[in-house]
């Protein structure tokens, strides 16, 4: 049996340099590592990055291109474009083991040692030098680029506690102390938002990069280390923080552009996947897929709003954020009733509001477009866009209808009533309002007649809300709900004047 066919639990029963050896055990690069289980599960028609949507046609080949090619990469896209996600999901293309050098800090190859102490153990213990098993998931190094890192953190040091302890001259290269690149070898090594990285910094990776050297003081090193480099960027980065140093960033193999989901679909799916929804959450909040799709449609119409800057991207963790922020704000409704069930409600995105303020670079700050009511902005407009997909449009003047399908719901508004759906109606309450409104229910009823009971609530609200947005309702924040009401009244309504003390006169 060669080394290739050993199982995971024979290779951990190999304990000596000798025993690897009559396994029939040959070195291999970790780019060739990568390169070798990316063939075999391309031939097989396996996935290589689950759980990654909407990259299946663009940035995943260019990855797997650019693997085959065994290249140093940079992941290039705004913020919340999986690039952290994808370069830790690398490490399941990499061997399930490896064999180090026990007690090795640099995962040493027995075959092929870089450290003192590696080479050190072989010259004293020959074929019986003592092996252990690295798993992939510990070939795995990730560094965030903050102007405060240092060559020491990635490099290394002189370490003159160790040349005290250990009664050794400077001059020793056992005095040092290895950063985390040396540490990283047989590895993959991600350093995330690399233009943050001090100039001075980045140059120090230029040797490593394309000779495999380190430079730690004076020494004279020369440690040909086996890495697999992954960096990510933000194009904004280019312009407002750093830059990528022009020699650096021409011996970084392949630059890898990616992007935010391309339809609502695919953003949806991860939402869904990402989201943190606890199992008591589950049986007691039932979400619909209007409201999936609302959710989604902020995250759009926020890339595409002129108050949001498009240079800091909308990024994916808004839906997520927003999608939990959505179920929350349900299960505390049904916990405040006392209800064992519950059902999204259109009144139930005011939860959703934190989640869209923290997560969105405005062009400008101000009074009158402050970061909440950019946020209101922002669903208001989904639900406009979305409304058309399920009601005909209030303001189509395409083309004559005999009758106005929304004639008797702003009637009744136009006769003076109003509405007023609080936050925190029970399900009974909630389902009485919206049937006070006459027409809402048989609106419904005509574009949508197979669906449940709780779904028709929803669609009921969720006129009223378009409605508004098409301007033929008028809808205003309360402190605890939002209020209904004609629009043309809200418009000319003067306030209340008490004249009994002037008639006293």
């Amino acid at each position: 049996m060669t080394y290739d066919q050993l199982t995971s639990d024979q290779l951990l029963k190999i304990k000596t340099l000798g025993e690897l050896k009559a396994s029939g055990y040959q070195s291999k690069s970790v780019k060739q590592e990568l390169r070798d289980n990316l063939i075999s599960k391309l031939k097989k028609k396996e996935p290589t990055f689950e759980g990654i949507w909407g990259y299946e046609d663009t940035v995943i080949p260019d990855i797997e291109r650019a693997i085959l090619s065994m290249h140093n990469m940079n992941l290039l896209g705004l913020r919340g474009q999986a690039k952290t996600r994808i370069a830790r999901q690398m490490t399941e293309l990499l061997d399930e083991y490896i064999p180090i050098i026990k007690g090795s800090n640099l995962n040493d190859d027995p075959l092929q040692p870089i450290s003192r102490f590696g080479h050190d153990q072989i010259v004293h213990h020959g074929d019986q030098t003592e092996i252990s098993w690295l798993h992939r998931s510990e070939r795995y190094a990730e560094k965030l680029a903050t102007p405060d890192v240092s060559i020491a953190d990635l490099i290394g040091d002189v370490d003159p506690i160790k040349a005290a302890s250990l009664k050794l001259p400077y001059s020793d290269e056992r005095v040092i102390h290895y950063g985390l690149v040396p540490r990283s070898h047989r590895s993959i090594f991600v350093i995330n938002e690399l233009p943050d990285l001090q100039a001075r910094i980045q140059v120090a990776l230029f040797n490593i990069l394309q000779e495999g050297d380190i430079q730690i003081r004076g020494f004279k090193l020369r440690l040909p280390l086996d890495i697999q480099f992954v960096f990510t960027a933000n194009p904004e980065d280019y312009t407002n923080r750093g830059s990528i140093v022009t020699p650096l960033k021409d011996r970084i193999d392949s630059q890898i552009i990616t992007h935010y989901p391309k339809t609502r679909e695919i953003s949806k799916q991860i939402t869904v996947q990402e989201a943190k929804i606890k199992e008591p959450q589950k049986d007691l909040v039932v979400v619909n897929e209007l409201a999936q799709d609302l959710i989604e449609q902020v995250a759009i119409e926020a890339r595409d709003s002129e108050y949001v800057d498009e240079k800091s991207g909308v990024s994916a963790r808004l839906t997520i954020s927003a999608y939990e922020n959505l179920i929350s704000a349900a299960e505390r409704r049904a916990l405040v009733n006392g209800e064992s069930q519950t059902y999204i409600r259109v009144s139930d995105f005011i939860g959703i509001i934190p989640a869209i303020t923290g997560k969105v670079e405005l062009v400008y700050e101000g009074e009158q477009e402050g970061a909440g009511i950019v946020a209101h902005n922002l669903v208001g407009k989904a639900v406009r866009t979305l409304f058309a997909d399920y009601f005909p449009k209030p303001d189509d003047k395409s083309k004559e209808k005999k009758e106005n399908e929304y004639k008797s719901i702003t009637d009744w508004f136009g006769e003076g009533y109003t509405l007023d759906l609080i936050h925190d109606l029970s399900n009974e309450q909630y389902e009485k309002a919206l049937h006070a409104v006459p027409g809402l229910e048989d609106l419904v009823a005509k574009h949508h007649k197979k669906v449940s009971k709780h779904e028709k609530l929803f669609l009921m609200e969720f006129v009223l809300h378009g409605l508004a947005e098409y301007s033929k309702l008028s809808k205003s924040a309360l402190d605890t709900g939002t209020r209904f009401k004609d629009l043309l009244s809200s418009m000319f309504s003067m306030p209340d004047f008490d004249f009994e003390d002037d008639d006293d006169q």
